[in-house]
């Protein structure tokens, strides 16, 4: 298969949402001990470093950091951030298998945005490959009564900022390359992250509160020196994967790398089984089957059209 832009942009966006997996596993071990601005502020110092050596070996200079559009940037990495919160405060209350369920809702989104805001054309196979990963992922966890949870609101309006985000991804992608928009992407977390934390660093008790509020106004915590590393090591995760990402939606269409997003699925499935037991039932595995089936689909038929 040629490496067109779609497939560029389809191994891209796998191989970001496996990255950032790793990431959300962490974060729901710990948010019953430690607030997310703490993670979120520990994760974007980190993360600085690393942004800048990925700017330099893909840019080979620094100086696209610097760039007029920075603020567009910095506005894109606040909807990042903004996602990214409701996701993870709905991650301290619920499986991991029902938020997983829940965001999948931001493909389509994705989808029907770029259709209304970049006029993109969708073809009937890509809006068949997405609506057959969407029933791959209710086959899959089909959420019961956590539904009914109020948590459960959170992964859908954070799909609609992630979708928001990816579709900015896409038009700035003609003039900034994916490493600076990661950069200024974490600055926008760093800096909103440090907000969380003059408001709410001193905290009160998280005890007896809904769990997602506990991770949201739960008072900055000393953290072991395990649980220092997970948190720091979110940085290179965020790093790599803001980047990965952002890559995917700035070189192919929205809605061509859009299905894809589905694979997350799969990581969700497999750390609820590490960690907490879980595995799925015969729906459950005939719904992986589904999601596959849609993803290559998609992948041979557009690596055979774009190039």
């Amino acid at each position: 298969m040629t490496q067109t832009p779609a497939v560029k942009g389809i191994l891209a966006l796998v191989a970001g949402i496996a990255v950032f997996s790793v990431q959300d596993l962490i974060l729901k071990l710990i948010s019953g001990d430690y607030p997310l601005h703490q993670a979120m502020l520990l994760r974007s110092l980190t993360a600085i470093p690393f942004l800048l050596a990925i700017t330099w070996f893909f840019d080979g200079t620094l100086r696209t950091l610097v760039s007029p559009t920075w603020p567009a940037m910095l506005a894109r990495g606040l909807l990042n951030f903004l996602a990214y919160t409701l996701y993870y405060l709905a991650l301290a209350a619920l499986p991991m298998a029902t938020t997983v369920a829940l965001y999948f809702t931001a493909p389509l989104m994705i989808v029907v945005m770029s259709v209304l805001i970049l006029r993109e054309h969708v073809s009937a196979p890509r809006w068949i490959a997405v609506a057959m990963g969407f029933a791959g992922v209710i086959l899959m966890v089909r959420p019961g009564g956590d539904l009914f949870d109020w948590a459960a609101l959170l992964p859908i309006l954070c799909s609609v900022a992630y979708a928001g985000s990816m579709i900015m991804a896409r038009v700035m992608g003609t003039r900034d390359s994916a490493a600076a928009m990661a950069f200024w992407g974490n600055l926008a977390f760093l800096a909103a992250a440090a907000a969380l934390a003059l408001v709410y660093g001193r905290g009160g008790t998280a005890e007896g509160v809904h769990p997602s509020l506990a991770f949201l106004t739960r008072g900055w915590v000393w953290p072991s020196g395990w649980d220092l590393f997970l948190m720091a090591s979110c940085g290179l995760i965020a790093a790599i994967g803001l980047t990965l990402l952002t890559q995917a939606y700035r070189v192919a269409q929205s809605s061509v790398v859009a299905p894809f997003e589905f694979t997350f699925a799969f990581w969700g499935i497999l750390w609820g089984w590490l960690f907490w037991g879980e595995l799925p039932d015969a729906l459950g595995w005939l719904g992986i089957g589904v999601i596959i089936a849609a993803g290559v689909y998609v992948l041979r038929s557009e690596g055979v059209k774009e190039g």
